[in-house]
């Protein structure tokens, strides 16, 4: 009996230790068949946005390229067909920033869905138009909300990891530019029916809908809590206007007026955040909204006359213009596939990269207004498909690093107005340059690229969002 007993104490402690580790064994299966149904979870979401971000622009450029076509059948005159076409630059210029902070405030599926239903209502008004008045009164809808692109970036910031951003929204990009390069087909082909332009716009209402159909059907559960069904989590040092300190006094406080001041509570939100946007502008991130205005600019300036610009100088065929446009959206939605190796090279630092993509855009530029063969053009043009591209995806990642993605609707909305500010500026350089030579536009878009380099090499290299990000919450 003496003897088991002794047995039993000293087996008693083996089959405890092999007992915990059997436990722990289990926990961290456990564990890690939960980390892997997250991620095959995850993954799925990012397929969903990308297929929306698909549609967005398949639809977007059925239309379009018809619109000046369009606009002038209806008896516009040239300059009334320019100003119609820079009314929407003019609608997104003062929109974008308020639906991006809108969209941090009432939640990205709400901002989403409204977005994409108001957009296509616009161009389902666009096909019921009739006469010049019906055309800017069915643009103002899309002008104000389209703006789909950007609240999905912004929900992509939301969802990953800061490395892993620029290589999601550069997929991204790529899913949408594959739907650029397919709309102008499908809307060219249609436009050649009978009523061939109501046809398509009717279509294009129709790929909207479905796209709201498919974002509403979205597993919304499998995102971050707190990021896409609420609103972002915003500054705690705010304080509801009207609200006491003292639990007695808001128990006494009156139902209609705590209904009053919920719902005014997202407008206040919105009119914090953009008080909050002015002071970073003009601070801190005042040289990245810089470049990305002359950036845009020179890269708007290149295409501004392209189509012309071949002709004289090379007497190419719009057709054959048509096919080399064709050619280098699709190397550019490719652009975004490279971007993982280049960023890995890079180590994940965005501004490096941004800095030289700039300097490869700007020497391309150069060499395509200087261009003595149509095969230098391409040359200069494929190559510039990749190095816009990136420098794209690398301003969109750079912005929410210094400005914090916790605020990242806002921030992208800006930026978005910013690009808005240069879709009025570059037709009227174009149109100026254009009279003193063919090659005018894409040398002032060097010009213009060359300043952006020598504001990216005075300035330092900003910090991470993550602890100086001002419109992050406190």
């Amino acid at each position: 009996m003496e003897l088991r007993g002794r047995c039993g104490r000293r087996l008693t402690p083996r089959l405890v230790l092999e007992t915990a580790e059997l436990r722990q064994e289990r926990r961290t299966g456990t564990q890690a068949e939960a980390a892997d149904s997250g991620a095959v979870r995850a993954r799925r979401f990012l397929l969903c946005l990308y297929l929306v971000g698909f549609l967005d622009l398949f639809g977007v450029s059925m239309v379009v390229p018809l619109l000046s076509l369009h606009v002038k059948s209806l008896g516009a005159s040239p300059t009334v067909a320019g100003i119609v076409g820079s009314s929407y630059g003019i609608l997104q210029l003062f929109s974008s920033t308020l639906v991006g902070c809108w969209s941090d405030v009432v939640g990205r599926r709400s901002s989403l869905l409204a977005c994409i239903l108001l957009s296509a209502l616009g161009y389902l008004l666009l096909g019921a138009a009739t006469n010049v008045f019906l055309f800017v009164l069915a643009r103002v809808p899309a002008g104000i909300f389209k703006h789909t692109l950007s609240i999905s970036r912004a929900l992509l910031s939301d969802l990953v990891p800061e490395k892993e951003r620029p290589l999601v929204i550069g997929h991204f990009n790529t899913a949408s530019s594959v739907g650029f390069i397919l709309g102008p087909v499908i809307g060219g082909y249609l436009t050649e029916l009978e009523d061939g332009f109501y046809l398509t716009a009717f279509i294009c209402f129709l790929v909207f809908i479905l796209n709201a159909g498919l974002v509403w059907l979205f597993p919304w559960r499998e995102a971050k809590p707190g990021s896409t069904e609420k609103g972002l989590p915003w500054r705690k040092t705010h304080v509801l206007l009207g609200r006491s300190h003292d639990t007695v006094q808001e128990a006494a406080t009156s139902r209609r007026a705590r209904a009053s001041e919920k719902a005014a509570w997202p407008w206040i939100k919105v009119v914090l955040a953009l008080q909050d946007m002015k002071n970073l502008l003009f601070s801190e991130m005042w040289d990245i909204f810089l470049v990305r205005l002359l950036m845009a600019m020179a890269v708007m300036l290149y295409y501004s006359n392209f189509v012309l610009a071949l002709e004289e100088r090379f007497g190419l065929r719009p057709k054959v213009t048509g096919y080399l446009i064709s050619y280098t959206s699709m190397l550019g939605a490719m652009a975004g596939l490279a971007l993982g190796p280049i960023l890995r090279l890079y180590k994940h630092n965005s501004q490096a990269l941004l800095l030289h993509s700039s300097v490869l855009t700007c020497t391309l530029l150069l060499l395509y207004s200087l261009a003595p063969t149509i095969g230098a053009v391409v040359i200069s043009s494929t190559l510039l498909s990749f190095s816009t591209a990136i420098g794209r995806t690398c301003i969109t990642d750079l912005q929410l690093t210094v400005g914090g993605a916790q605020a990242s609707g806002t921030l992208i909305g800006l930026g978005q107005s910013v690009t808005a500010v240069g879709r009025i500026i570059a037709p009227l350089l174009s149109g100026i340059a254009q009279e003193v030579s063919p090659c005018g536009p894409p040398s002032l878009g060097a010009a213009l690229a060359l300043v952006a380099i020598f504001i990216m090499s005075l300035n330092k290299p900003h910090s991470s969002g993550d602890g100086n990000g001002k419109l992050k919450s406190e």
